[in-house]
């Protein structure tokens, strides 16, 4: 049992309020209902109902929750991901200037897998679609959050002193990817392509190598940078990053490419954008005062196009299965397999 509630069903006004930091007896009741298409947590809206609302008070926020779904619960466990996204809000979300939800509450169980994050409500921001990509002026907004996001740590040493920032996932991924690039490959056969199925199996042939490469710098990644886990503004002037579930220690390039690997639906227009969202990226890095090696970069932005098809077979294996997700999973890997053909990804490993 834990000290707090890890389903909205189980909160009372009481302990909401004193978890938003408002006085006893000023929150009346509240609503939840279900939002977001996220297949690793379940998420909540909380309409609030205030009989006398403080000062600054929201009307609404979002309950971030553990899946019931024993699957995504068992791999979460496993790779720390609740753990990461507590941690993030606690320890690093304030200072560092990616545009992101404010957090109000952030907690989690010793056993890593019961947790609780009340975020702020960014209603009427919009989810971005993964399966419809996005046009340049979006995919650039959230370029120039990333770099807000690298630039700050940029081979600092705070990131060695993160110890849950220090997980090491490789043996774990060495001993599960080959098993399930065997399913991914078994059920999208006939949905994608011979050559994008075919890329799986070079990632396995190359997989010591891609695991225990050095990247040239380091700093904090989100590791799982597309459209769905991105809000966006209704008038396309702003937009938010979200899921930090699989927050990692790497030089940031891999988050750009797998931005754009899996969020433009036309090769031909992502072709065109390699190039320019790259170097956009290193624009804004510059401007944040870090001096980028373009060269050592650009190759780990090649490297990066695999990233978007290993966590398609990673996780379409290992999370709760839906419709949506399987054909979300199938662009997410058909779309990065020609982005890392065109960018002769594996010529570097």
């Amino acid at each position: 049992m834990t000290a707090f509630p890890t389903r909205p069903d189980a909160m009372d006004s009481g302990w909401l309020a004193a978890a938003l930091g408002a006085p006893a007896g000023s929150l009346t009741g509240f609503s939840a209902s279900p939002v977001g298409t996220g297949q690793m947590c379940d998420s909540f809206r909380l309409t609030l109902d205030w009989a006398n609302r403080p000062q600054g008070a929201p009307t609404s926020i979002i309950a971030k929750c553990p899946s019931l779904d024993p699957a995504s619960r068992n791999i979460a466990e496993r790779l720390g991901n609740y753990l990461l996204e507590v941690s993030w809000y606690r320890e690093l979300a304030g200072d560092i200037p990616v545009p992101r939800p404010a957090c109000y509450f952030a907690d989690i169980a010793a056993d890593g897998v019961d947790f609780l994050l009340l975020l702020e409500d960014l209603s009427p921001a919009r989810q971005g679609d993964q399966l419809a990509g996005a046009g340049a002026d979006a995919l650039m907004l959230a370029v120039d959050a990333a770099a807000k996001l690298h630039a700050p740590l940029w081979n600092s040493p705070r990131i060695d002193a993160l110890a849950w920032l220090q997980r090491d996932s490789r043996e774990l991924v060495r001993q599960l990817f080959p098993m399930l690039y065997a399913g991914f490959r078994e059920r999208y056969t006939g949905r994608l392509d011979e050559d994008c199925l075919a890329l799986g199996a070079e990632i396995v042939a190359r997989l010591d190598r891609w695991l225990d490469r050095t990247p040239p710098v380091r700093t904090v990644i989100h590791g799982d940078l597309r459209l769905d886990n991105i809000l966006f503004a209704p008038d396309a002037s702003a937009c938010w990053v979200l899921d930090w579930q699989t927050l990692g220690i790497g030089s940031g390039a891999s988050d750009i490419a797998y931005l754009i690997g899996t969020g433009v639906a036309d090769a031909s227009a992502r072709r065109d954008l390699d190039r320019t969202a790259f170097d956009r990226w290193l624009a804004g890095l510059s401007a944040a005062g870090v001096t980028p090696d373009e060269e050592a970069l650009w190759r780990e932005y090649r490297l990066g196009a695999l990233s978007g098809y290993f966590m398609a077979v990673f996780a379409s294996m290992s999370v709760e299965r839906t419709t949506r997700g399987d054909e979300m999973f199938a662009v997410m890997a058909e779309r990065p397999a020609r982005q890392a053909i065109d960018l002769d990804s594996l010529a570097l490993l």
